[in-house]
C-alpha cells in the first residue's frame, strides 16, 4: 500500500472521496468551520447569557454548546467527514456499556445518565472533529480572536475585582444578586469575567497566554497594538484573579517556550526578545500603581493557600495534580465495581437527583470518573486520555525542529487540562475539548487532506 493510500485510510477517505476536489468538499467543511467557531463564541459568553442576557433561562443554557456539537457531529457523518478513530470508537464502546451498568446497577436515573453520558459521547468526539475541519490558518484566526477579546475582558475583569458583589458585573447566574464571584483573599472575590464561574477566567486567559507567547515567538502575525494590549491584560489578570492555577499555567508555558531551544536553538533569538518584551511591559505596568492592591491580595492568597494546602509545588502540582491522581486509582477499590452511575458525579446531575449542588462522588476528575464508572471502565477512559494526550505530545515536540511552534505552545495548556481536567464542569470541558481540537488542528497545513492523531504521529 502506498504512503498516499495509507494516509488517506487513516483520515478515514476512501480513493473517490479523496480525489473529488476542493470545490465539492469546501462549502460543507465551511459549515462545519462556522460551526466550530459558534461553539468557541457560546463558550466564551455562555455564562454571560446566564447572568446578565437571559437569566431566566440559566439553566438550559449550561448545555448551550451540546446542540450546536451534535449538529455538527451528525452533519459531518453524513457527508463523511469524520475521520475515523479508535480513541472515539472505544470511547463510545465503553460509554454505551456504562450507561447500561448505570441504568441496572447503578443510580438508575435516565436524566442524570445521559447527562453525564453526553461528555463522553458528544463533546470527546467533537475533539477530532475539530482537529479533521480546521487547520493552521483556522487555529491562527481563532488565536487572534482570543488577544482582541481578552482586553475587554481583563477590563471586565478588573472592574468586577475592585466593585461590589452586589454590582451588576458581578451578578451572578439567573441574575443572582449575591453576586457570582469566589472566595478570594483580603474581602476581595475571584472574578469570573464573562462566565458563570470564575474557573472560566483561569481557562480564558490560560488559552490567552498560549497565544501571547505564540505571537510574540512568531511577529508580524497580529497587530503589534492588540499584542501588547492583551499581553498587558493577561500580566494584570494574573493578579486580578487571585488564581493560583492562572499564574502556575503561565509559569509552565514560559517553560514550554525555553524547552523550544532545545529542538531549535535558532529560536534563541525570537525567545529572548519574548521574554524581554513581557518583562520590560510588567515594569511599566508596576510603575502605574493599579496592580498594588491586586498583587497584595494575590500574595495574601498565596500565604494563606500555602498554610492549608502547601506552596505552588506541593498545593497545585502535588496535592491537586499528581495526589490526586494516585488517590484515584489506589481507591479504586472502595468503590462498586461498574461505579455508582453516570452522571451522579457532576453538580447538575446531584442537582437532578435532589441532592442539592454538591459532589456526591468526588470533586477531583479521575476520582469522580471512577467513581460513575468503576474501577476497569474509569481507568479505561482515563487512559484514553492519556494516551491522546501522550501522542500529540510527541508529535508538537518533533514538530518544533520543523519551525513550527504552535502545536508545542497549545501543548502547554493541554497538558494540564485535557488528561485531568474537570470535565463535570461545564466551562472546563469546553476549554478543553477547544484546547485539544485547537492541538491536532495546528498539525493540519492549509487546503491539504487534513489528519487525524493517528496519521500525526505516525508520519515518517
Amino acid at each position: 500500500m502506498t504512503k498516499e493510500a495509507l494516509h488517506r485510510t487513516s483520515v478515514g477517505l476512501n480513493s473517490s472521496q479523496a480525489n473529488k476536489g476542493s470545490h465539492e468538499i469546501n462549502p460543507q467543511r465551511r459549515f462545519l468551520v462556522l460551526g466550530i467557531w459558534l461553539y468557541f463564541l457560546l463558550l466564551i459568553f455562555e455564562g454571560a447569557l446566564r447572568k446578565w442576557v437571559l437569566p431566566s433561562l440559566a439553566s438550559p443554557l449550561l448545555i448551550v454548546r451540546d446542540p450546536v456539537a451534535i449538529g455538527l457531529l451528525l452533519y459531518a457523518w453524513y457527508y463523511n467527514l469524520f475521520p475515523r478513530s479508535i480513541y472515539v470508537v472505544l470511547m463510545i464502546i465503553i460509554t454505551i456499556f456504562s450507561i447500561f451498568t448505570t441504568l441496572f446497577l447503578g443510580h438508575g436515573n435516565i436524566y442524570v445518565t445521559l447527562y453525564g453520558a453526553r461528555i463522553l459521547l458528544i463533546h470527546f468526539p467533537f475533539v477530532f472533529l475539530m482537529g479533521s475541519v480546521l487547520n493552521r490558518d483556522d487555529v491562527i484566526k481563532i488565536g487572534r480572536v482570543i488577544l482582541w477579546i481578552a482586553i475587554p475582558m481583563a477590563v471586565l475583569v478588573a472592574l468586577q475585582f475592585y466593585s461590589p458583589q452586589s454590582a451588576w458585573v458581578n451578578r451572578g447566574v439567573g441574575g443572582d444578586m449575591s453576586g457570582a464571584g469566589f472566595s478570594g483573599a483580603m474581602g476581595y472575590s475571584r472574578p469570573p469575567g464573562t462566565f458563570s464561574f470564575t474557573n472560566g477566567t483561569v481557562g480564558f486567559f490560560s488559552l490567552v497566554a498560549v497565544y501571547v507567547f505564540y505571537f510574540w515567538l512568531r511577529p508580524g502575525q497580529i497587530r503589534k497594538t492588540i499584542l501588547i494590549a492583551a499581553t498587558v491584560g493577561l500580566i494584570a489578570v494574573i493578579p486580578l484573579s487571585i488564581s493560583r492555577a492562572l499564574a502556575f499555567t503561565v509559569l509552565i508555558m514560559a517553560i514550554f517556550v525555553l524547552m523550544t531551544l532545545t529542538r531549535n536553538p535558532k529560536l534563541l533569538w525570537k525567545v529572548l526578545f519574548g521574554f524581554i518584551s513581557i518583562a520590560i511591559l510588567v515594569v511599566l505596568l508596576s510603575f502605574t500603581g493599579f496592580l498594588d492592591t491586586p498583587l497584595e491580595v494575590f500574595i495574601s492568597r498565596f500565604e494563606t493557600a500555602a498554610a492549608s494546602e502547601g506552596d505552588v509545588l506541593e498545593g497545585t502540582i502535588g496535592e491537586r495534580y499528581i495526589g490526586g491522581m494516585y488517590d484515584a486509582i489506589t481507591g479504586s477499590g472502595r468503590r462498586p465495581f461498574f461505579g455508582e452511575g453516570l452522571g451522579m458525579g457532576t453538580n447538575a446531575g446531584s442537582a437532578l437527583m435532589g441532592a442539592g449542588r454538591t459532589f456526591l462522588i468526588a470533586e477531583g476528575e479521575w476520582d469522580r470518573m471512577i467513581g460513575e464508572m468503576g474501577a476497569i471502565l474509569g481507568i479505561a477512559v482515563i487512559g484514553i486520555r492519556l494516551l491522546v494526550t501522550a501522542k500529540v505530545a510527541l508529535a508538537s515536540y518533533h514538530e518544533i525542529a520543523k519551525g513550527q511552534i504552535l502545536p508545542w505552545m497549545i501543548l502547554s495548556y493541554a497538558i494540564l487540562i485535557f488528561p485531568r481536567g474537570q470535565w463535570a464542569q461545564p466551562t472546563t470541558l469546553g476549554f478543553s475539548i477547544l484546547v485539544m481540537g485547537l492541538l491536532i488542528a495546528s498539525f493540519n497545513e492549509p487546503e491539504k487532506p487534513k489528519e487525524d492523531i493517528e496519521s500525526i504521529t505516525n508520519r515518517e
